[in-house]
């Protein structure tokens, strides 16, 4: 693990006695930037829940498929990506600056691996930005006057919440962070979500068991909903076609598995 010319505050809060879900979760993506106890426990989540690999990489390639859309078909320029996670082949930015180079982006997590990491995060092209701030989903106030210092909140903004309101336990809350912060944002903005079910139909009963697993061992604690619960953090929004699906089945490419429990949906702000 690479950690040279980055910021001693976070590695000195960094834990690697306690697996993390963004070190899990890049371990089930394929990638390096985790310890021994996220592989063990990872490992351990996927003996009891399979699928979790195809739903990590389900999630990773709807990232891919919705920022190209909105840069491409949309023309957004600027991406506001909450609960960003490790760096990646393909982070929000690579892929609208590849279509838009003078795309902004502007990241926020508190993980402390990751603001080790940021600085791979905040590469761009000459046109455009790209810029981390850290901070906690539950502080959107915080987090939108941080952002405004690279984004411009009078245009539209496509609001990244990829896999972290299963972070926010209380869903009154989770519903809270997203309405203030499209509140903040004008008309013609966007809500990219995915979340974690343990609707049956969608194979997501299995998300229970290893989510009691996960939380008796890891950090943070996670929690899955129905598709109820998921459908109302669009309210007053417009979903886009297909609508709330599983996220593998948005826009789907040619290879994407059929189903897995993970919802995801792209909504525009009228």
């Amino acid at each position: 693990m690479s950690d040279s010319g980055t910021p001693a505050e976070g590695q000195a809060r960094l834990d690697t006695g306690v697996a993390h879900n963004a070190r899990v979760w890049n371990h089930w993506i394929g990638g390096t930037d985790n310890y021994e106890i996220d592989r063990r426990v990872g490992e351990h989540v996927a003996g009891m829940f399979p699928v979790i690999r195809e739903v990590a990489r389900a999630d990773r390639d709807f990232l891919g498929r919705a920022v190209r859309f909105l840069a491409g078909e949309r023309g957004v320029r600027q991406f506001l990506d909450l609960g960003t996670g490790l760096p990646s082949v393909d982070n929000t930015h690579e892929i609208a600056q590849r279509v838009a180079p003078e795309a902004r982006i502007v990241y926020v997590d508190n993980d402390p691996l990751v603001l080790v990491h940021a600085r791979k995060l905040l590469t761009s092209t000459p046109e455009g930005v790209t810029d981390y701030i850290e901070a906690d989903v539950r502080d959107p106030a915080s987090i939108v006057q941080r952002a405004a210092n690279t984004l411009d909140f009078d245009r539209p903004v496509a609001v990244m919440m990829l896999g972290v309101l299963n972070f926010v336990l209380d869903t009154d809350e989770a519903r809270e962070v997203v309405r203030d912060v499209m509140a903040a944002v004008p008309s013609d903005s966007f809500l990219v979500l995915t979340h974690p079910t343990f609707d049956a139909d969608l194979g997501g009963e299995g998300n229970v068991p290893a989510m009691e697993f996960w939380n008796a061992n890891a950090t943070p604690p996670i929690t899955a909903r129905g598709r109820a619960d998921v459908a109302a953090f669009f309210e007053g929004l417009d979903l886009l076609d297909p609508g709330l699906v599983p996220c593998s089945q948005w826009r789907p490419d040619a290879d994407s598995p059929a189903v897995v429990p993970q919802f995801g949906a792209v909504a525009v702000k009228p």
